[in-house]
């Protein structure tokens, strides 16, 4: 059995530290003893991109907010979907991680961040998305509803975050959420705000793997 080899670590703002760890071709983040991502687990993050494009199918100029760029599995999806016309931002909190994607993981991003529709913000996504305009938002910063990683994720999930999700969005654009599990209490709270709210659970490998949810939420057209 190869041993892991930790890459490098690297801290989140606000507290906690990521570490980086390779096993010959296999990478995987850790948080303390939490794996937040692994290079063979690919499918949910994908999916996330997959479901949320086709709900903005003929949408010309779709412009995308993509929240964490972890191994760029949601990313590469997207781009693969999406038109030439298209912009895509992704907001990375932690600098070290476009570091690694441009680094010892520049092989599994496979170029996409020199893709000419991509912009990096190494920063917030809650500050991104204030920006507002969004077709779309793909929040995948965590391992859920209840911030993992970081407590300020927290406040993207709350009665104020999602209003301010809603806002951002255009009539019709879509909020999406990735999460390792259900939560019925956000999904409550989606509704409250005033999304039309689907639950989609998917595998994290194609078709095998720990079930995982996505929410996609809806703005009203109106």
């Amino acid at each position: 059995m190869i041993p892991w080899e930790t890459l490098d670590t690297a801290a989140i703002p606000g507290g906690g530290e990521l570490r980086l760890k390779r096993r010959g071709s296999e990478y995987s983040i850790m948080l303390g003893a939490n794996e937040l991502m692994n290079s063979r687990l690919s499918g949910s993050e994908e999916a996330l991109a997959r479901l949320t494009i086709e709900r903005l199918a003929g949408r010309p100029r779709p412009k995308i907010l993509i929240g964490g760029l972890g191994m760029g599995f949601t990313l590469r999806a997207a781009l693969a979907l999406l038109p030439a016309d298209a912009a895509v931002t992704v907001a990375e909190l932690v600098p070290a991680v476009v570091a690694w994607a441009r680094g010892p993981m520049a092989a599994l991003h496979g170029g996409s961040l020199d893709d000419t529709r991509v912009t990096i913000v190494e920063g917030d996504v809650g500050d991104a998305m204030r920006a507002g305009g969004w077709d779309a938002v793909l929040l995948d910063v965590d391992n859920g509803p209840e911030g993992l990683s970081r407590a300020g994720n927290d406040a993207l999930y709350s009665h104020a975050g999602l209003a301010a999700a809603l806002a951002a969005l255009k009539p019709g654009g879509v909020l999406s959420v990735w999460s390792s599990g259900p939560d019925h209490s956000f999904t409550r709270r989606l509704k409250q705000t005033g999304f039309s709210v689907t639950e989609q659970v998917v595998r994290a490998r194609a078709k095998s793997g720990a079930r995982h949810v996505i929410w996609l939420a809806v703005r009203g057209s109106a």
